[in-house]
């Protein structure tokens, strides 16, 4: 476990900011990639002096956001029916998606309306997908983004305060 540790540690000081910004994008777009593998290990390194922690969330809740306008997009020009023609595609479950994913969040954006692009983005699972059902029923973009950078920002904040705060207790 600690080769991992060190391995990941060692490819978060090569990607620098703009690494955190494009892992953070590949994220919150459709590919399976948590960010429990960007952030803290970038908040371990501010607590070593490595990093600046304000920098990781901008550059964290700015990658979330990139990645949530690609699913929102692709969403709305694609449209529904095309998006759940992809999900049932065979390699869809290389990307970890499905009918049943793009289901579950789009009953869950039509049952909370726009604050669920909010509280959709701190929820596992729910976090890449909540965007598609915005751009399904063409939320307006504006609000889209206001709502995904707060609850990203929450997120992100959380994870790299809480990882920054450990950083400094080792």
């Amino acid at each position: 476990m600690d080769g991992f540790i060190q391995t990941l540690l060692g490819f978060t000081q090569d990607l620098g900011y703009t690494g955190i910004f494009l892992l953070m994008t590949v994220e919150s777009s459709f590919v399976p990639f948590p960010s429990e593998v960007v952030i803290p290990p970038a908040a371990y390194l501010a607590a070593k002096g490595e990093f600046n922690l304000i920098f990781i969330i901008v550059f964290g809740v700015f990658g979330s956001l990139a990645g949530a306008l690609i699913n929102y997009y692709l969403a709305y020009f694609l449209g529904r029916p095309l998006v759940y023609i992809l999900a049932e595609k065979k390699w869809a479950k290389y990307l970890l998606i499905n009918r049943k994913k793009v289901e579950k969040a789009e009953h869950y954006f039509l049952k909370y309306g726009n604050l669920s692009t909010f509280i959709g983005r701190l929820l596992p699972g729910i976090r890449q997908m909540i965007s598609l059902p915005a751009g399904f029923v063409k939320m307006p973009i504006w609000p889209f983004i206001f709502y995904t950078i707060l609850g990203s920002g929450v997120w992100v904040t959380f994870l790299a305060v809480v990882s920054y705060v450990a950083g400094l207790k080792l």
